[in-house]
């Protein structure tokens, strides 16, 4: 019989956790910003994008995929732009330390 303890997973395994996720069945308008957006819309829509990912039972998986993927737009794992781009950097930094 072949071994194959070591051929990759299926795909699917990899994805599983989205069906869990809270925002699953919103609109993702929500977690990604219209064209222009600024200022008190933003920062609200951020607020409320980030409610939803504190309650949310995949929040670790999510968050892994946006850092490893480099997710460049919206509210993943309850981090905006800004916050994975920083995270991101650290990463970068203590790596070529």
């Amino acid at each position: 019989m072949a071994e194959t303890s070591k051929l990759p997973r299926p795909v699917a395994d990899n994805w599983e956790w989205q069906q869990f996720g809270a925002c699953r069945d919103l609109d993702n308008e929500i977690f990604f910003h219209p064209d222009a957006e600024r200022g008190y819309a933003r920062a609200a829509r951020i607020a409320a994008a980030k409610a939803v990912c504190r309650r949310c039972p995949v929040i670790v998986q999510c968050r892994h995929h946006a850092l490893t993927a480099e997710e460049p737009f919206g509210i993943w794992g309850g981090l905006d732009e800004r916050e994975r781009r920083a995270a991101i950097a650290r990463r970068r930094h203590l790596v070529a330390a």
